[in-house]
């Protein structure tokens, strides 16, 4: 299930656009030295991933705690079924719970932590920009730490939530040569597909748990097969 996380990175990178996209726009990145811009630009992308990373790491354990216990399958079915259902229920529903008031001051210090960055032009700036961006609230990522919690390890975890972040990178790239990338009307048409995609992508998560033996999407669990000789001796 790997391969969704790059196309679930490269899906959302159309909503980046709109929500992290005035922040690749801001970058204060040296557009006189070429080679000088493309550096400080990794640099900016290896402070998302290792934002990424770091919680991918948290949530990885968490599903292992599920895989340990035994309950791997039925947490990729409710996995996927939580993946289509947060995409589903229209966000005015979400709007009338205040879910981020435990961490709203937290997350205004990231914000002011941001803004302190663009101030400097340092590579530990833009690395810390891309840091404190990698934190900031996003439902794309949260649908990615679902799928960050199936993988049932702290590697795998981790993995899931880079390739994630891997996928968002091209776009989010071009949007800091090229700010009038995507207009208004366009970015809006995108925003309406996302969700379908995100079902698609929890679709294969509820697949994967079932185990109905279809190669490298929903492999069956062969220790559920009861066998004529016992492999023990």
């Amino acid at each position: 299930m790997l391969y969704s996380a790059f196309i679930l990175g490269l899906i959302s990178s159309l909503h980046c656009i709109g929500m992290c996209g005035p922040i690749a726009m801001m970058l204060p990145v040296d557009h006189q030295n070429e080679a000088k811009k493309i550096s400080q630009i990794v640099t900016y992308h290896l402070g998302r991933l290792t934002a990424y990373a770091t919680i991918g790491l948290i949530f990885g354990l968490v599903g292992r705690g599920f895989f340990l216990a035994g309950l791997q399958q039925k947490m990729s079915i409710f996995i996927g079924l939580a993946m289509i259902v947060a995409v589903l229920i229209p966000e005015k529903v979400f709007s009338k719970y205040n879910f981020s008031k435990p961490v709203y001051k937290v997350i205004s210090r990231v914000k002011s932590g941001l803004g302190n960055q663009f101030k400097k032009k340092t590579y530990k700036s833009l690395f810390t920009i891309g840091l404190l961006n990698g934190f900031l609230p996003c439902g794309m990522v949260y649908v990615a730490l679902f799928g960050a919690i199936a993988m049932q390890s702290a590697e795998y975890g981790v993995l899931y939530m880079i390739l994630f972040g891997l996928g968002t990178v091209p776009l989010m790239t071009i949007v800091v040569y090229i700010h009038s990338l995507i207009k208004l009307p366009f970015r809006n048409k995108i925003q309406k597909a996302i969700p379908y995609f995100a079902v698609v992508i929890g679709v294969l998560f509820i697949l994967r748990g079932l185990g109905l033996g279809i190669p490298y999407i929903s492999p069956s669990n062969m220790s559920l097969f009861v066998q004529q000789t016992p492999n023990c001796h």
